[in-house]
Protein backbone atom coordinates (compact mmCIF):
# COMPACT_ATOMS: atom_id res chain seq x y z
CA UNK A 1 0.00 0.00 0.00
CA UNK A 2 2.65 2.72 0.71
CA UNK A 3 4.55 1.70 -2.27
CA UNK A 4 1.16 2.59 -4.29
CA UNK A 5 0.82 6.00 -2.59
CA UNK A 6 4.15 7.20 -3.13
CA UNK A 7 4.28 5.88 -6.64
CA UNK A 8 1.25 8.22 -6.74
CA UNK A 9 2.59 10.91 -5.37
CA UNK A 10 5.64 10.87 -7.79
CA UNK A 11 3.40 10.33 -11.05
CA UNK A 12 1.00 13.30 -9.74
CA UNK A 13 4.42 15.37 -9.19
CA UNK A 14 5.32 14.34 -12.51
CA UNK A 15 2.71 15.99 -14.33
CA UNK A 16 2.48 18.97 -12.25
CA UNK A 17 5.88 19.81 -13.79
CA UNK A 18 5.25 18.37 -17.13
CA UNK A 19 2.29 20.94 -16.89
CA UNK A 20 4.19 23.83 -15.64
CA UNK A 21 6.99 23.25 -18.32
CA UNK A 22 4.29 22.51 -21.08
CA UNK A 23 1.81 25.27 -20.61
CA UNK A 24 3.77 28.22 -21.04
CA UNK A 25 5.61 26.75 -23.92
CA UNK A 26 1.99 26.05 -26.04
CA UNK A 27 0.53 29.51 -25.16
CA UNK A 28 3.32 31.45 -26.51
CA UNK A 29 3.03 29.60 -29.84
CA UNK A 30 -0.65 30.43 -29.88
CA UNK A 31 -0.25 34.29 -29.41
CA UNK A 32 -1.08 34.03 -25.62
CA UNK A 33 -0.70 36.28 -23.12
CA UNK A 34 3.12 35.67 -22.23
CA UNK A 35 4.08 36.84 -26.40
CA UNK A 36 6.84 38.98 -26.22
CA UNK A 37 7.55 42.04 -28.24
CA UNK A 38 6.37 42.26 -31.66
CA UNK A 39 8.63 41.19 -34.73
CA UNK A 40 8.68 41.22 -37.83
CA UNK A 41 8.32 37.76 -39.84
CA UNK A 42 6.64 36.21 -42.72
CA UNK A 43 3.28 35.73 -41.78
CA UNK A 44 3.05 39.67 -41.06
CA UNK A 45 5.52 41.44 -43.62
CA UNK A 46 4.25 41.87 -46.81
CA UNK A 47 7.90 41.52 -49.10
CA UNK A 48 9.55 39.32 -46.54
CA UNK A 49 11.28 36.80 -49.68
CA UNK A 50 12.38 40.33 -50.86
CA UNK A 51 14.30 41.63 -48.22
CA UNK A 52 17.71 40.68 -47.03
CA UNK A 53 18.39 40.14 -43.40
CA UNK A 54 19.57 43.57 -42.68
CA UNK A 55 16.51 45.44 -44.41
CA UNK A 56 14.38 42.63 -41.97
CA UNK A 57 16.05 43.83 -38.76
CA UNK A 58 16.06 47.41 -39.95
CA UNK A 59 11.80 47.15 -40.76
CA UNK A 60 11.52 45.60 -37.40
CA UNK A 61 13.32 48.39 -35.80
CA UNK A 62 11.03 51.20 -38.04
CA UNK A 63 7.91 49.23 -37.16
CA UNK A 64 8.45 49.21 -33.36
CA UNK A 65 9.69 53.10 -33.57
CA UNK A 66 6.25 54.32 -34.21
CA UNK A 67 4.41 57.14 -32.33
CA UNK A 68 0.99 56.77 -33.85
CA UNK A 69 -0.74 54.45 -35.85
CA UNK A 70 -1.26 56.86 -39.15
CA UNK A 71 3.12 56.70 -38.99
CA UNK A 72 3.00 52.98 -38.82
CA UNK A 73 0.04 52.62 -41.77
CA UNK A 74 1.99 54.93 -43.62
CA UNK A 75 5.34 53.37 -43.24
CA UNK A 76 3.82 49.95 -44.11
CA UNK A 77 1.73 51.35 -47.34
CA UNK A 78 5.35 52.62 -48.48
CA UNK A 79 7.07 49.76 -47.69
CA UNK A 80 4.70 47.11 -48.89
CA UNK A 81 4.93 49.34 -52.68
CA UNK A 82 8.46 48.64 -52.32
CA UNK A 83 8.30 44.93 -51.90
CA UNK A 84 5.74 44.87 -54.79
CA UNK A 85 8.09 46.43 -57.70
CA UNK A 86 10.76 44.10 -55.97
CA UNK A 87 8.45 40.90 -56.89
CA UNK A 88 6.65 42.42 -60.14
CA UNK A 89 10.88 42.23 -61.35
CA UNK A 90 10.73 38.57 -60.83
CA UNK A 91 7.64 38.32 -62.17
CA UNK A 92 5.21 37.63 -59.00
CA UNK A 93 1.92 39.42 -57.80
CA UNK A 94 2.84 40.69 -54.15
CA UNK A 95 -0.36 40.31 -52.09
CA UNK A 96 -0.49 42.49 -48.65
CA UNK A 97 -0.66 39.91 -45.61
CA UNK A 98 -3.61 39.24 -43.82
CA UNK A 99 -2.02 40.02 -40.39
CA UNK A 100 -0.67 43.52 -40.61
CA UNK A 101 1.67 44.78 -38.19
CA UNK A 102 0.55 47.97 -37.35
CA UNK A 103 -3.24 46.52 -36.42
CA UNK A 104 -0.95 43.77 -33.73
CA UNK A 105 0.79 46.92 -32.51
CA UNK A 106 -2.70 48.47 -32.22
CA UNK A 107 -4.55 46.09 -30.03
CA UNK A 108 -0.87 45.50 -27.66
CA UNK A 109 -1.62 49.21 -26.58
CA UNK A 110 2.04 50.42 -28.49
CA UNK A 111 0.07 53.37 -30.27
CA UNK A 112 -1.64 57.18 -28.65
Amino acid sequence: MTYRVHRTFRMRRGLTLLRSLLLPALMGLSGGVMAGPWHAAEQNTSGWYYMTPDERIEHQRRMRSFATYEECKTYRAEHHAQMAARARQQGVELQPRPKSGCEQLRRRGKFQ
